[in-house]
């Protein structure tokens, strides 16, 4: 279990924020080796030294490898729900999809630049698209966040999410489409975030036609 982060407008104690640099610092420096040496190449050992504290204090703040690999997607993922939350309610719902998933992408630097460069992050969300072991753990949270969306969408238009299949199946055409910007995003030399952004836009700007028009 993760350190809890302090909520906005609250002065964290001398305490805290000691946890906090170290939490970041352990951050940083798993993300850098991960994406330099390789996930699976580098060692709990590694990352403690890196920053010269024990493999306790590590466990103190993250179970595991893993965890550690996407504590930032948790940030941005986070950030994204938010800004699906604050969409106006007379939004259809891919509207409000496509134009939260652009704002987390315009605002994700605000989001992230206490933990971490934005750099290192879109490396390492290009090494999770690319490495196996993260691949599949990257699908369960991917399932994870489709039902959380899919609810809140449900919530925005008043249906019940297991009665009505709309909300579903929309969050599961918009959570494709995005997959699909990652993993294609992923190949390219340009990982910057106006890249992936751009590929986003073009490739939702194609959900529509692709699913109603006729390709002939």
């Amino acid at each position: 279990m993760t350190e809890p982060r302090t909520a906005p407008g609250v002065t964290p104690g001398l305490r805290e924020r000691k946890k906090r640099r170290t939490r970041d610092a352990l951050l940083r420096a798993a993300l850098v080796l991960f994406t330099t040496k390789g996930y699976e190449q580098t060692t709990v050992d590694e990352i403690t030294e890196a920053v010269h504290v024990s493999q306790r204090t590590f466990f103190r703040y993250f179970a595991n490898k893993e965890e550690v690999a996407f504590a930032v997607q948790d940030v941005v993922e986070s950030h994204f729900v938010a800004a699906l939350r604050a969409r106006p309610a007379e939004e259809n719902p891919f509207a409000a999809l496509r134009a939260a998933v652009l704002d987390a992408w315009d605002t994700i630097e605000e989001a992230i630049a206490d933990v971490v460069p934005v750099d290192l992050h879109m490396r390492t969300y290009q090494l999770i698209e690319s490495t196996p072991a993260l691949q599949s753990v990257h699908l369960r949270r991917s399932t994870e966040l489709e039902e959380e969306i899919a609810r809140l969408i449900a919530g925005r238009e008043g249906l019940d999410v297991d009665r009505d299949p709309r909300p579903r199946v929309a969050v599961a055409a918009f959570s494709g489409v995005m997959r699909m910007t990652g993993r294609m995003w992923g190949r390219g030399e340009d990982t910057s975030v106006e890249a992936i952004r751009r590929m986003t836009v073009e490739y939702l700007d194609h959900l529509a036609p692709a699913l109603a028009a006729d390709w002939r």
